[in-house]
């Protein structure tokens, strides 16, 4: 299965597993939760307690129609093809492979100072 894999601090990275569920862990640490928060059938698999294991924070989520941010991702995640039918995740289409490296191509360090979250975001080649 062709996944993109994104790493905090990392720019995103097309990887092949095995599509098996020890694969998937492996990648994420532990056990994987399973979030669809694109519109098109790509789904974002992370650590389901990262948050609670204090995962490095990775790439903030957004609201498409606000722009809000809504979710940070904490610890290693990948994206996988999730077809509406289907109870098997699937390889990611060249199209969803360039779209996804370009909205993961910027990478986000997290600074916590004053009880404040900050964020600093960095090119390639340009991390902190």
């Amino acid at each position: 299965m062709r996944i993109l894999l994104i790493e905090p601090g990392c720019p995103p990275a097309v990887q092949e597993i095995d599509g098996s569920l020890y694969s998937m862990q492996a990648l994420v640490g532990g056990t994987i939760q399973a979030l669809y928060p694109f519109e098109d059938e790509v789904a974002l698999i992370c650590n389901d307690d990262g948050k609670c294991l204090d995962l490095p924070l990775n790439r903030a989520l957004y609201q498409p129609e606000s722009g809000q941010l809504y979710d940070i991702i904490a610890g290693t995640f990948f994206l996988c093809g999730a077809p509406k039918d289907s109870e098997v995740f699937v390889s990611l289409t060249d199209a969803q492979i360039h779209r996804y490296q370009q909205r993961f191509a910027v990478t986000e360090h997290y600074v916590r100072i004053g009880g404040q979250l900050l964020m600093i975001q960095s090119e390639r080649g340009d991390e902190a």
